[in-house]
């Protein structure tokens, strides 16, 4: 018979930015542990609920126990459990007793070879687990593997025990329709007594009726909307609507409605306004302090502008919420003149005048500060813009990245960290400074994330690559490598970033040449021969010792990331293996070399022309001696070397052509007439004949059309195993 099932975890308030991955994986996890002692079915209809006092599951249809399973269980091998005579042995005898049985199932063993040895197995029945021992494992499993950012230790009832989870639990409900299923946690029995909201329930405790009369009773005796799903779509509609009463646009945020949506259990949205006076302050100031101290949602005009009105979310719902509003419009009131002393004072210096305080500024322990740091970006940076743009280019990147950091030092970005970059351009474009470099200021960071955009012209183009390959070089030169799950420095953010710089602003750069030139900044080598190299304030004061290896290491890391990155964007795994095997330095070349190799692949002679590529590549990795593409004709005495040396040499030039006019595409599918030739030669000549001068012209042959073939991407990559 089954039953609905419910179990509900009553706790102190959760950590909101946690809540809805602690609900998900509650529910998930039990649910999976249930599954798995089958006493659920695997299409059971799963309701997920978490507030910010409660995590609950409602699984359907719950049996009260598991059905019996048949069991083959593997005994040991027949000359150890049976004698000369058939009959069972001490050992035998002894794990039959272990599993509940006796002599007297000895003549229904089964004999069946397990690898080489003839063994004993059991048929059996496994009693089906009850719902009770089924949920208490389940429990216990769930709790202990909750992904909890930071375990708390509190003590119990009785002053003696302690355990540990994310906040102190206070009750426990588990009910199989109307009955408790008597289990225990964390040091609690479960019952059927729940809370309601603290301040605004009508009953409390809530006695619950049975599994399925969870959320109503927790709505109308309790004032809890129980599912975060429905909080968060409440609290979305009542936003929308708030907005369009004011004829203001909210600032989408789903971050922000997730973090309010674990905050409250029963959602008021209300409106509040601040002193227009505060909008002199740069907008993204104002937002982000609203979002991140106060978690208010601010509302933006019919032109894109900061308006003085915003909106929050009250836990409580009272018939005159004037207090509410008043409360915390005197909050966000001091928190706003603090961003606009913060403003004001800040403008009374330049940023040119806070660059030397970079120099008090540790960077890292092994690398000094970040006025040494500056240095090192703002020569890689003119390194990279005189390569793009001469010395015009040059000069603007040299002053954007003069100035980059200098905004750290301000007192917005001391208070608010995110504004890092943001503030440097407000600052920059007050000052007079010109566009290009005040966007350079700002974008230089970016791009921070998946998706992000890039910097809006070549100047932070320039910076921001400089930066992040100063970034990845210094670090991995003092072994401050990613491994595993742990990457404290996001290098693996960084080298995405270069790697989005290079292939989407189709950047002129190979990337070992530029790690090179990055490197030997840093150990002081001339800077260029250019306008950096005349430039006094490019000279580093002090030089790091940078091993060459670590551009190998860099190199390989930038392909690791780079592959998955490809994957991720709907590239085969065999498209992409084909394209990095080759290790093509041009970045920006790649996405024209997928597509080529794509249209290739499509192509009716590809399957055959890959296998033949990499049945010619075993063949030259075999060859003793080395082996050269240098063909002598007069050589070639059998009809079949000799007709695809004749189609080789009318395909390479063309195919050489189109390969260095970049349109890799021709370039691949031009081979496609090497098909019949190929087939051929292996059906018709011998390679590896005892003439060493014909096997030597042979091999190559072989070579000559293996790096015809490989130049765009190793094909052999694209053969069927």
């Amino acid at each position: 018979m089954t039953k609905n099932l419910l179990v509900e975890l009553l706790v102190e308030e959760l950590p909101p930015k946690s809540l809805k991955s602690l609900g998900m994986s509650f529910s998930e996890l039990l649910t999976a542990g249930l599954k798995a002692q089958g006493l659920i079915a695997s299409d059971a209809v799963i309701t997920p609920y978490a507030s910010p006092r409660r995590l609950a599951v409602h699984i359907g249809n719950v049996a009260a126990q598991a059905a019996d399973k048949p069991v083959l269980q593997k005994l040991m091998p027949v000359k150890v459990g049976l004698d000369a005579h058939g009959q069972a042995t001490p050992p035998l005898l002894k794990k039959l007793a272990s599993l509940g049985a006796d002599a007297s199932v000895v003549s229904q063993l089964k004999r069946i070879m397990d690898g080489k040895t003839e063994t004993l197995f059991w048929d059996s029945t496994v009693k089906g687990t009850t719902l009770t021992d089924g949920l208490q494992k389940a429990l216990q499993e769930t709790i202990a593997s909750l992904p909890i950012p930071k375990v708390m230790t509190y003590q119990l009832a009785d002053g003696w025990q302690s355990v540990d989870f994310v906040r102190p639990v206070h009750q426990l409900v588990a009910l199989h329709g109307a009955d408790i299923v008597p289990v225990n946690v964390l040091g609690l029995q479960a019952g059927r007594e729940t809370q309601g909201h603290r301040f605004e329930a009508k009953v409390n405790p809530i006695v619950l009726h049975n599994a399925d009369s969870y959320a109503q009773q927790l709505a109308t005796e309790g004032s809890v909307i129980a599912s975060y799903h429905e909080r968060r779509e409440m609290i979305a509609r009542q936003l929308a609507s708030a907005a369009a009463q004011k004829k203001l646009t909210l600032i989408d945020d789903d971050a922000l409605l997730d973090e309010v949506t674990a905050l409250v259990e029963h959602p008021n949205v209300l409106a509040g306004t601040f002193d227009a006076e505060f909008l002199r302050v740069p907008q993204e100031c104002l937002i982000l302090t609203m979002k991140a101290n106060q978690k208010y949602f601010p509302l933006l005009d019919a032109h894109g502008k900061l308006a003085n009105t915003f909106l929050l979310t009250a836990n409580i719902q009272p018939a005159d919420p004037a207090q509410i509003i008043a409360g915390n419009e005197r909050v966000i009131r001091s928190r706003l003149a603090d961003a606009k002393f913060f403003f004001d004072q800040d403008r009374k210096r330049t940023l040119a005048s806070r660059v030397p305080e970079l120099d008090k500024v540790v960077y890292h322990n092994k690398l000094g500060t970040q006025g040494l740091r500056m240095q090192y970006v703002r020569a890689i940076t003119t390194m990279i813009a005189e390569q793009l743009g001469g010395e015009a280019l040059a000069a603007q990147a040299y002053e954007a990245a003069t100035l980059a950091k200098a905004d750290l030092l301000t007192g917005m970005v001391g208070e608010f960290p995110e504004l890092q970059g943001i503030m440097g351009r407000f600052y920059a474009q007050l000052e007079g400074l010109s566009d290009d470099i005040a966007f350079a200021i700002e974008d230089h960071y970016k791009p921070r994330f998946a998706g992000d955009e890039l910097p809006r012209n070549r100047v932070g183009v320039c910076v921001a690559l400089a930066d992040k390959l100063e970034t990845l070089v210094n670090l991995f030169s003092i072994g401050e490598i990613p491994t595993g799950d742990k990457d404290p420095f996001a290098l693996r953010r960084h080298a995405l970033g270069v790697i989005r710089l290079l292939v989407d602003n189709q950047l002129p750069f190979d990337l070992d040449q530029l790690l090179q030139q990055t490197i030997g900044i840093l150990q002081g080598d001339e800077l260029s021969k250019g306008w950096a190299s005349a430039q006094k304030s490019t000279v580093i004061t002090q030089q790091r010792l940078v091993s060459p290896e670590s551009g190998d290491r860099l190199q390989a890391f930038f392909y690791e990331r780079l592959a998955g990155n490809l994957r991720d964007q709907g590239y085969s795994a065999q498209e992409v293996d084909a394209v990095l095997s080759l290790n093509p330095q041009r970045l920006s070349d790649i996405p024209r070399r997928l597509a080529a190799v794509r249209a290739f692949s499509a192509l009716p002679e590809a399957a055959s022309l890959a296998a033949a590529n990499k049945r010619v590549g075993n063949i030259l990795k075999k060859a003793e001696d080395g082996v050269n593409v240098l063909v002598d004709a007069n050589l070639l005495n059998e009809p079949a070397e000799q007709a695809l040396h004749q189609v080789l040499m009318a395909v390479l030039p063309k195919a050489s052509e189109t390969f260095a006019a970049g349109d890799y595409a021709a370039s691949l599918q031009i081979l496609a007439v090497l098909r019949s030739p190929v087939d051929d030669f292996f059906d018709h000549v011998m390679v590896n004949v005892d003439d060493a001068s014909l096997r030597n012209n042979r091999l190559a042959l072989l070579a000559q059309l293996h790096q015809t073939m490989n130049r765009v991407a190793d094909i052999s990559r694209l053969a069927v195993n």
